[in-house]
């Protein structure tokens, strides 16, 4: 096989590194390597030669975690525009004189399921399209972006043939069968120049490039026990596409802002995962902005944290004292999940398990890097527990249980630290909601740091969800702090019946798309119109939040909408008053 092949084949693991061997070092192994940048290195093996992922903890640290689309709900055949959303963001009055800011000589780059490319909300007043490009890492059969090895590129004049043509996806095949990143993008930057369409999205003069991504191997979708028809998209594809997405800024010469609708649970919550470190390299590039969905993981109940006693020898408190129960709540026909504990150094943890039938597993105290797999006598439920004492990156206990067949009914991990308390505090993340295939909960939820990966990554903009109609933060919306303390989210936007090219629609990833065409708008009069021309991501978060409307008597920044709700003018109001 060449390199592409085993890029896309099934039969070869995808790893990521972030450490290079030193030419003189031969591997024995058939792979072969992609280099993101100077530090990330995305290799490809023939997995006969690796050992399990089940079996191996550090084969799961380097292995690509899943992301999936954040939730879009909604929609009804009542698509007349609604500005609502766009007013309380402060967009529609930025876009009237004298500022006129409508994105401008500034390139919208989406990351996720695709686009409808035919939608009139994507073509300018001649019926021509907007995009500049579709990479579609899911089609094989022609040509893809100069230095990456799969997938398919159209650019501008071939997305116009297809327009021109009687049957366009015949032309240009690529679709948005989820209709989530079409969606996304009428909002971001939709325009109303033809056909007397009244529909504008934030950044209606915005060129436009999107990126369709591939769903993850089948391999890595049983390991995760995913459901076989949910959207999952493995961490180093979307690398590939952030490469790529920074590239036009350089190739063309104009300011790019990134948006994604896509979020795990799976990793520390601390900005830490490859993809993380991989985007707040990117977000600190001139000309160059990251915007990311915080989620609507806050009301699932899938997080849990909590502290042992400290500063005393656990073997001297009492077993109340000494414990945390901690109970999930399985549904009927759960095909199962993997469940990640994350404990704060310097402390060691044990936990034991019981299963609804009363079956346990005794408190465990692995030794590191081992995986141990349970099997039960009443229950067919099999439990592999993997250890990592010292997860590379951040240095803490990462403990990976995965339940496969899970028995219904309340599960208890009953966690208690190994000596003395040092600090004894740990979370326990669960899956995201669409990666499950039942029920799936904790009894008693901590609702904060529920901001999905990688909103947590250091430099990007985090946006969660409100309601614009009263100002009252959307509940399924995800909350802060990151699980180290950093401010996350930046700030919230409208989320809740926001008019889309599909009509009235409700989810995180709108509030993304509405703060990149804020972005884009002032990417415009910063850098286009050469106000300010060497801006980044954090330069770019520091004035929206400078103009954020706030409330009286609210402590700000909270957990729910980080320094306040989005207002464009308002930041220029605040630039005028200098």
């Amino acid at each position: 096989m060449d390199c592409k092949e085993k890029i896309l084949s099934n039969d070869y693991r995808d790893l990521i590194l972030d450490y290079f061997l030193r030419d003189d070092v031969q591997v024995p192994l058939d792979y072969c390597t992609v280099n993101v940048d100077d530090l990330f290195r995305l290799v490809y093996i023939e997995q006969s030669q690796l050992a399990p992922i089940v079996d191996t903890p550090y084969e799961y640290l380097y292995t690509p975690r899943l992301y999936g689309l954040m939730p879009i709900s909604g929609g009804s055949g009542n698509t007349s525009f609604d500005p609502l959303s766009l007013t309380a963001s402060g967009i529609t009055q930025v876009q009237r004189q004298p500022l006129a800011l409508t994105g401008r000589g500034v390139i919208l780059v989406l990351i996720g399921s695709g686009i409808d490319y035919t939608l009139d909300v994507f073509r300018d007043q001649n019926g021509k399209t907007r995009l500049l490009s579709i990479w579609d890492q899911t089609i094989q059969e022609g040509t893809p972006p100069e230095g990456f090895l799969f997938g398919t590129e159209y650019d501008r004049d071939t997305i116009d043939r297809a327009l021109d043509s009687e049957d366009p996806f015949s032309v240009v095949p690529s679709r948005d069968e989820r209709r989530h990143g079409s969606a996304m993008l009428s909002v971001a930057a939709g325009s109303s120049l033809r056909g007397g369409n009244a529909y504008t999205g934030a950044a209606p003069d915005a060129q436009i490039a999107v990126i369709k991504l591939k769903q993850c191997k089948p391999y890595l979708r049983d390991y995760y026990l995913l459901p076989q028809d949910v959207e999952a998209y493995e961490e180093q594809d979307i690398m590939l596409a952030l490469q790529y997405a920074d590239s036009l800024s350089d190739q063309l010469n104009r300011p790019v802002v990134i948006c994604m609708g896509l979020g795990t649970n799976m990793g520390a919550h601390s900005g830490d995962s490859a993809l993380d470190r991989y985007l707040a390299r990117l977000a600190v590039k001139k000309s160059r902005a990251v915007v990311i969905a915080g989620g609507d993981e806050g009301n699932a109940a899938h997080h849990y944290s909590s502290t042992l006693r400290r500063g005393e020898d656990a073997r001297s408190l009492t077993e109340e004292e000494n414990f945390k129960n901690v109970e999930i709540r399985v549904g009927e026909n759960c095909r199962g999940f993997v469940m990640e504990f994350w404990g704060s150094v310097p402390d060691i943890y044990n936990i034991e398990i019981r299963t609804p039938g009363g079956e346990t597993v005794p408190p465990l105290r692995l030794s590191m890097g081992q995986s141990v797999t349970y099997s039960f006598i009443y229950e067919r439920s099999k439990v592999t527990v993997s250890n990592v004492l010292v997860e590379p990156v951040t240095g803490e206990e990462l403990l990976i249980f995965r339940l496969q067949d899970p028995t219904t009914g309340i599960w208890n991990f009953r966690v208690s630290a190994a000596g003395r308390v040092n600090n004894g505090t740990f979370h326990m993340w669960l899956p995201i909601t669409q990666f499950l295939t039942s029920d799936v909960y904790f009894t008693e939820p901590d609702p904060y740091t529920t901001l999905t990966e990688p909103a947590m990554s250091d430099n990007v903009i985090a946006v969660s969800a409100y309601n614009d109609a009263n100002n009252s933060f959307f509940i399924e919306s995800g909350r802060g702090f990151s699980r180290t303390g950093q401010i996350r989210p930046d700030f919230a936007a409208p989320g809740v019946n926001v008019s889309t090219v599909y009509g009235k629609q409700t989810g995180s990833s709108l509030s993304a798309a509405i703060s990149a065409g804020a972005v884009a708008q002032f990417f415009q009069w910063a850098v286009v119109e050469e106000n300010n021309e060497y801006l980044d991501t954090q330069e770019i978060k520091n004035y929206l939040i400078r103009g954020a409307a706030r409330e009286q008597g609210t402590i700000y920044p909270n957990r729910e909408m980080g320094y306040g709700r989005l207002d464009l003018a308002g930041t220029f109001d605040v630039l005028a008053r200098l």
